[in-house]
């Protein structure tokens, strides 16, 4: 598919997977961020548009073929069991490791460094909010869209919806991935970047590593359902109930 700079950031990772790796690299926010034009994402990170297309078309070569394998084009239920045994475990198994890692590096250099604390803080938010996230989504989005796409499939009658419509806890999840999206980027600016501070001992050093990866991981979760697993499970609703 030909990229273009009037292309959202958001459609540009949905047709291209790989891109996502270029736009985590550049800080450009595809997945809560997703809806803005890529000639203003670019404007606002400071970065020429034609030079990112050029770097997104050269990712984009490298998923030709690969369609079977990339999560874009699972089934719905396939996808949700992708983002439960790939990013929900990864989540709450980082959750848990640097709940612990962060009061030690805390005990040990909160006095001379005090913005960890202040990234414990923002941390302990996260862990409060993402871990009944994760939870709603398993045991009632999720489920319920699989529901939706067997519908589908048979030619059936709609399940039932005791939110009224998917579009509704769709709201409330995405509401819930804008602020762990804020979280994040508040942990970025508080540890500048992920900057080691000279004399970091190697659990300061595994401490933002791993804070790091959380992010990546979690800007790829919330990408995959806020841009795929989400507006797929909206048309299929409107499949079974055109007038909504």
């Amino acid at each position: 598919m030909s990229l273009n700079s009037s292309m959202t950031v958001r459609e540009v990772a949905t047709v291209s997977p790989h891109s996502t790796r270029v736009f985590e690299k550049l800080k450009i926010d595809y997945c809560c961020g997703g809806n803005q034009p890529l000639d203003e994402a670019c404007a606002k990170a400071g970065l020429n548009v034609e030079e990112v297309i050029q770097l997104l078309s050269q990712a984009e070569s490298t998923d030709v073929g690969s369609e079977a394998g990339t999560p874009q084009f699972l089934a719905l239920a396939q996808l949700a069991d992708y983002i439960v045994s790939k990013h929900h475990v990864f989540t709450r198994n980082e959750l848990q490791r640097l709940t612990q890692l962060l009061e030690k590096v805390c005990s040990v250099h909160g006095a001379n460094h005090p913005e960890l604390f202040q990234i414990q803080s923002e941390f302990q938010k996260l862990d409060a909010d993402l871990c009944p996230h994760m939870m709603k989504e398993e045991n009632i989005l999720f489920p319920y869209i699989k529901r939706l796409e067997n519908a589908v499939v048979a030619s059936g009658p709609a399940p039932f919806a005791p939110f009224g419509t998917v579009r509704n806890p769709i709201a409330a999840m995405m509401r819930e991935h804008d602020a762990a999206g804020d979280i994040l980027t508040n942990i970025r600016k508080l540890s500048s970047d992920f900057a080691l501070p000279e004399g970091a001992c190697f659990s300061y050093s595994t401490l933002y590593n791993a804070l790091k990866e959380l992010e990546t991981d979690l800007h790829q979760h919330i990408h995959l359902e806020n841009n795929i697993l989400f507006p797929r499970a909206a048309e299929m609703e409107d499949q079974l109930h055109p007038a909504m």
